[in-house]
Formats: C-alpha cells, structure tokens, sequence
C-alpha cells in the first residue's frame, strides 16, 4: 500500500507541480534556408532542468511560471544549436530556423553541444545525413546501414555486408522504417550496400533498448530512416557519378508562393549502378557468346508534401528499388540458366493534423512489398538417372498497413497514444523439380493480421526524474491459407483488400479454427539527473516478433524466406534490461571541445527462436505429378537465446575534430533441443570484441579528411575438422548376364567429419578506411570531389573458408588443407557532386 500511495503521489505531481501563474511557451522549428519543418528537436530550459522535444509539425508547447526572462535551448542531430532567451511575463509563440551542422560561408560552427544526460530516452543514437556523407564508404557508395555498423552494440555481417545485429539479435530482429514503411530487404547487390540512396536521407535514428510503446513487431532495433522534404523557397538538385553507381536528385516547390513559403514541395531521386555495363565490357568476345551476365541495380525515392491550410498538412512518401542477377551458360546443347532478382516497393500517405497547440494527430496508409525470385534450370545429370533438376524459389511479403496515432502535449507530459493494424500476405515457396516439367506447387500463400494498441507518457514528475512509461498490446490473428498457380497468383484470393475491413471480418477466418495470440508489451525508461551532465538510466522492455526469417547459414541474404507465425510456430519474444550513465564533459570556455559518454550494461533473453532441423531446408523435391512437398513448418525446430554485455561510447560532436570511440564486450547463446546435442552454441554473429574509432577532421574551410578503423572477434563458424575418403556397396551388372554381381566395396565419396556446431572461431575482423572531400561554393552551384581507399593496409579478411584437398606428389595421398578466401583487397574510389 505504502508503494501504491508513493506512485500516486509520483504521478499527480507531474500535473500539479506549481500553484503560481504559469504562461506557456509555443512554436514551430524549422531548418533554415528550406522552411522545412524539423520533428523530434530537443527544447530545453536549462535553469530549469526540463525540456519537450517538436512533433511532426515542427511544433512544440511548455508551460512554466511566470519570470523576467526565459531562456530556451534547440537542438537536433545535423544542426546548431540555438539559444534564445525571451520575455517571460506572459504567453509567447516563437518561430526559429535551425541552421545547419555546416555554415557554406564559412565553413564555421558555434554551437552547444546536445547533451546526452537531458533525455529520459536510453540506447538510442541518432546520426545525421552530414556525418553520414563525411564517413568513408566502399566504392564511394554513402551507405546508412553501414555507418550504423559503426557503432556500439552493433555487429557487422560478413565483409562487405550490410547486415545489421544488435545485441545478440539477428537479421530479421530490427524494424526498419523508411518514413514509416517496413523494409524487408534492406540490401542491394547482396548486401554490399544498403537499399537507402544517401542523397534523400534527412537522418537515420537507432533504438536498441528501451523501446518506446509505439514500436513493435521485432526483437533488437528500430531504425528509423526520414527522407527529406522538397525545398520550399526555390529549385534545386544534386548529381553525382562514382566507380559503379551515379544519382540524381530534384527538389523545389509547387504552386504559387505565400510569404515566401509554397504550400506545396516535391523530392525525386534516382539511382542506378553500371555494374553490368562494366562487366560486359571486360568479359573476353569469345566468350560472350557462352556466357552472358547482367547484374545491377536501381532505386527511386519519391516525396510531395502539401501543406493543406495552417493545421493541415499532406504527404505522400514512396520507394522503388530493385536488384537483378542473370547468368546464361550454354556448352554442347547443355543450356544453363540462373537468375536472381528481387524488389521493394513502399508507398506512405500521411494526413497531419493539429487540434490544438496541444493536441496533433496523424493518420497514415502504408502499403510495401517485397518479392524475391530465383530460377536455376539446366540439363547438368545430377543423379544416376540422368534426371533433369530446375530449381523455383520464391519469397515475398505483402503489407497493407493503417496507423492513426494521437500526441498530447500538457504541462511537463508527452503523451502519445495509438492502433497500427497490419494485413501480411506471406508468399514463400522452394521447390526443386526432377524432369523436363513445370513444378506443381511452387508455393503456398498465407494472410494473417497483425495488430498493435499502445499507449505512452513522457513526463518529469520531479525536476531530476525522466520517466516514459507505455504499453502495448498486440494481436495476431492467421486468416486464411491456399496455393499459388504457376505463375504466382493465388488461386484463392482474399476479400478484404484493407487491414481494417480485414480486422472484422479476420474474426471468421476460412479455413479451420481460429490461429490468435494476444501479447501484453510494458515498456519503461527512467532517467535520474545528478547534475545538468550527469545522469543515469535504466530501462526495461518486452517485444514480439510474429514474421520469421528462415536461413540456412544466418548471414541474412536475399535468399532467405519469410515465414509467420502458425498454431505450431510461435511467436518469439525478448525482454530487455539495461542500465546505464550519460556524462556530458562541457568544456568552460569553449563548448566545441566538449564530448560525452555513455556506458550502458544489457542482458537480453529470447523464447521462441527458430532454425532449421539438422539436415533440413525449405527445399522439397518433386519428382512425380503426385508428389506434394513436406509441410515447412516439419522442418523447423525452436529454442531458446540470451545475449548480454557492456557498451562504451565516447563521441565529440562539433569543431574541426569530431567523430566518436565505440567498444563492445558482448556474449550471444543459443540452445536447441534438437541441435548440437542440446548443447547451448554461439550463433554465427557472436563477437565478444567489438571497436571502432571514427574521425572528422576539417584541415581548412572545403577540405575535409576522415577515417574509421574497425575491429572484431571472428564469426562462429560450423567446419569440418578432417576429410576421408568413404566406401560404400555398389552393385555392377556383368555384361551380358542379367544379373547383379555384388561389389562389397568401392571408392565412395569424400567424407567430412564436422565439430559441434559452430565451433570453429574466424580469424578477427579488422581494416582501416580513409576518404577526403573537395568543396568549393561557385555562384550558381557547388561541387564536391571525393576519394577514399577502402582497407587501407589491405588486410586478407576472411570471407568463407574450405576444407579441401591438396596433392603432395606423385604416389601420396593428398592433405586436407583449410583455406580462407577473402573478397575484398585495397580497393580506391572517386565520385563527383554538383549540387545546384
């Protein structure tokens, strides 16, 4: 009782905190030179020790006591930081225009650094597109995801990848948000680089801990990727051509101009590699006709924002992106052919709205699809009978999406409340067929809903306490299940073509009886400020995730296949604890110089994990008209997985040097009943070290060098430890007999004996990038020459490795050698950007 009463005392003083006249503080943020409205901008009032942050209007709304003079602080991620002190004797509306991170006159910054001791918000880091465009990449290629490899608790996939693994959890475990839209496949040219064009990102922001009630639906991450708005003031535009790929952009307004702002703002960008030209340019003639490649890729960006009157707002969001990879053999009539191709397409239609100074909602349509196909067809006689084996794969997700969302904004709260529901339609399927015929059942269509109703505070209920408490409960409900035809149809459709009609009429699903499960998510993050740098924080979080990613080797590639959750297959969940420090070390008399540190400690624990059975895969053979494959759901086993460890980073955000040091001590387990014994395993993105050191640094206003230098622990990986030589019993057929004539034994097969499963650790992973950029502002445009070299000292890091065999002469028997293979050396890159 004595703890209930002190809650309540808790929360009934954050509304009732000062009995004196109070007058409230509003207005709107925006970027300067654009008019574009700015979300999530910190305000802050430093004497006293509490701040809001704007919401996707730009606006923001305090009450305090009535003084002589207030003074406010803005600051966002990629921008100065204003400081601003008014009048405080009555209400006050303020319009202020942040610059950004970097002035073009002068190439000068002064600014207050943001600090990290402020938020109630933990295991959360933002990065901006101007860190983003300094940091060197591969080929030149401005990559998001792989900038956010670059930071604690992140682990990086295999060389070159940009597969993403937050703290313990896999490929699957982050939602990824392109201005509100899932992502499924967040890679081009398998991975190397991400599905993000540079160009159009606004910011990318990283959640992964303490997750706020309004995400759901994975395990260890959200990334939230915002594109920017079109320019409200005038017509511009961006070019640029690398090594392998070139991009261009439009930006402007639309309509006629109302003080000096357009209702109405477009974006339109493009992408396309040239990887393919490349490659049929080197490929020998004589062998061109046998051999024909055509790999690329491209992706468009499109935004129009249309501002409606002065409390409604409009915008229309979509992204198109593609990848390709065919390969055309043929040799003494024995055609070969393989392809592999894969899509994302999203499109977000949002209505904004603001009721009051304290009150905005937004209501939103999301659609997003994601198809993969892979084709290989030949006449290769893989078998004794000589058979003819085509292979069809297939994956695909298809979302419908509805979220109305609701921000309430009263003394010292921040208050957002909301339902996101979601209709799936899962297309996955992988057949492998014997003979010259089509297959039969190239897969299964499955439709489920998932829903979400949450809601969450933010509010200082004391001057040193920050506190967001939520709750989310989420639904998922299996609707109906059929086949596809041949040519990827399903030959049952659906007859809800919208996530709410789906919600009614989903109570009645077709076929069977009801497949549902009701979740309850608590959150809570809570901040306790030691002094206006100091503070520490703790959180706690519950998730589930209802969409699998079934792999055989859990690199997370393209090739993997999305399955949901069934009756059989459950939902897997996590909960979360962390605890942690924010230091903010402000220098006295210059605040350039200032840095700040987290430390945060976690411990992560999964249910639910599934993988594959031994010797199992989502391939099923067809070697008859009759034949119907193996349910998939029979070759999937579940289990169990914790992760924990600490993370550090120390980052310095403004002057000539800035850039950040990030370590990560890390254990991962998993634990299968049918796998490796029952013995609990590392899964293969296990790293116990994990280090990055990023530097900026401005040698003179338009000359800027970079570099980052990574390391970690090496993969977990399943290997054979010897190789022999197998004997088997093979019947021959005399000539002429007709009758078997049994050979006990015969020359069989090569053999590998293998370890317990990943047992075999990877040599550590480390390189050093550099890269300097050229800016120079002419009259009428700017341009920026970039060049970089990607590992530097041209570390041989391991890609895969191979036991095989290696001839000691004549007469011996040959050596099992293990192998490393690596794929990338030095490698230099130039790119070019004109910015009008």
């Amino acid at each position: 009782m004595k703890h209930l009463v002190t809650m309540l005392c808790l929360l009934l003083s954050g509304f009732c905190g000062w009995s004196q006249t109070q007058y409230t503080v509003r207005g709107k943020v925006s970027e300067e030179g654009r008019g574009t409205a700015l979300a999530g901008v910190h305000v802050y009032v430093p004497e006293k020790m509490l701040g809001t942050t704007t919401n996707a209007r730009g606006s923001f709304s305090l009450a305090l006591p009535a003084q002589d003079s207030l003074t406010l602080v803005f600051s966002h991620v990629g921008y100065q930081t204003v400081q601003k002190t008014i009048p405080f004797q009555n209400d006050q509306e303020l319009e202020i225009a942040l610059p950004i991170g970097q002035v073009l006159e002068e190439l000068n910054v002064r600014a207050t650094p943001e600090r990290a001791a402020e938020s109630a918000q933990m295991s959360q880091i933002a990065v901006s597109a101007e860190e983003i465009a300094k940091i060197p990449a591969l080929l030149g290629e401005k990559d998001v995801l792989r900038v956010l490899q670059l930071l604690p608790g992140v682990q990086k996939g295999s060389e070159g990848s940009t597969g993403i693994y937050v703290r313990g959890g896999g490929p699957d475990q982050n939602l990824i948000l392109l201005d509100d839209a899932v992502i499924y496949n967040s890679g081009h040219l398998l991975g190397f680089f991400s599905a993000f064009n540079g160009s159009t990102v606004r910011n990318i922001e990283l959640t992964k801990g303490g997750f706020p009630a309004r995400f759901g639906g994975r395990l260890s991450s959200v990334i939230e990727v915002n594109t920017r708005e079109g320019n409200s003031e005038k017509l511009a535009g961006e070019a640029s051509v690398g090594l392998i790929s070139s991009r261009l952009l439009l930006e402007g307004p639309l309509g006629k101009k109302k003080a000096g702002k357009s209702p109405a703002t477009f974006l339109i960008a493009g992408r396309r590699t040239y990887v393919d030209l490349l490659s049929n340019l080197l490929t020998p003639s004589a062998q061109s006709q046998s051999v024909q490649s055509n790999t690329y890729f491209y992706d468009l960006n499109g935004r129009l924002n249309y501002t409606l009157g002065r409390k409604d707002k409009l915008f229309l969001s979509g992204y198109w992106g593609r990848d390709a990879f065919l390969n055309n053999q043929g040799s003494n009539g024995n055609p070969l052919q393989g392809s592999l191709n894969w899509r994302n397409s999203t499109a977000t239609l949002r209505w904004n709205r603001v009721v009051s100074d304290q009150v905005l909602f937004n209501v939103s349509l999301i659609y997003n699809q994601y198809r993969l196909n892979v084709a290989n067809e030949g006449r290769a006689e893989l078998d004794t009978n000589g058979l003819r084996y085509s292979l069809r794969y297939r994956s695909g997700i298809r979302d419908l999406s509805l979220k109305y969302a609701v921000e309430f904004y009263p003394t010292n709260h921040q208050i957002r409340f909301g339902l996101q529901t979601t209709q799936h339609r899962f297309t996955p399927g992988a057949v492998v067929t014997a003979g010259d015929r089509e297959p039969t059942s190239p897969g299964v269509f499955i439709d489920a809903l998932e829903s979400g109703l949450y809601g969450e505070d933010t509010w200082h209920p004391a001057s040193r306490w920050r506190l967001n408490a939520g709750f989310r409960l989420s639904h998922f409900l299996m609707l109906q299940t059929g086949q596809l035809a041949t040519d990827g149809k399903a030959m049952d459709q659906t007859n809800f073509p919208i996530p709410i009609i789906g919600l009614l009429m989903g109570l009645a699903p077709k076929n069977g009886r009801p497949v549902q499960y009701f979740r309850a998510e608590p959150r809570l993050s809570a901040a306790f400020q030691i002094d206006s740098s100091t503070a520490i924080k703790a959180s706690y979080a519950l998730m589930n995730q209802y969409a699998h990613l079934l792999s055989n080797n859990g690199m997370g590639l393209p090739a993997d296949l999305w399955v949901p959750t069934t009756e059989r297959i459950k939902p897997q969940q996590a909960q979360q604890f962390a605890v942690g420090l924010a230091k903010d070390f402000i220098h006295p008399t210059n605040p350039r110089r200032s840095l700040t540190l987290t430390l945060e400690g976690y411990y992560k624990r999964l249910e639910n994990t599934i993988s594959y059975a031994e010797g199992t895969s989502f391939l099923s053979t067809e070697t008859s008209k009759a034949a119907s494959p193996t349910p998939w759901e029979n070759n999937i086993t579940t289990g169990r997985g914790w992760s924990y460890g600490s993370e550090f980073f120390l980052q310095k955000k403004t002057g000539r040097l800035s850039g950040w040091i990030g370590y990560t001590l890390s254990w991962t387990w998993w634990q299968f009943p049918s796998l490796n014994g029952g013995a609990k395993f590392n899964p293969r993105y296990d790293r116990r070290h994990d280090a990055s050191v990023v530097g900026i640094y401005e040698i003179k206003p338009g000359i800027t060098l970079s570099w980052t230098w990574v390391y970690g622990t090496g993969q977990a990986l399943t290997l054979p430890i010897s190789r022999f030589t197998g004997y088997e019993n093979r019947p021959t057929y005399p000539v002429g007999t007709g009758k078997p004539l049994q050979q006990l034994f015969g020359n069989g097969p090569n053999v590998k004996e293998y370890s317990g499963r990943n047992g075999f650790r990877a040599e550590p992973y480390h390189r050093l990038d550099v890269g300097a950029r050229f800016f120079k502002q002419r009259k009428h445009y700017a341009r920026t020459w970039e060049v970089g070299v990607y590992n530097l000292y041209n570390r041989r890091n391991p890609y895969y490795y191979s036991l095989e065999g290696k001839s000691q002469g004549p007469g011996k028997h040959s050596k099992s050698v293990l192998y490393k293979y690596s794929l990338f050396p030095v490698v230099p890159s130039v790119s070019y950007t004109i910015a009008f």
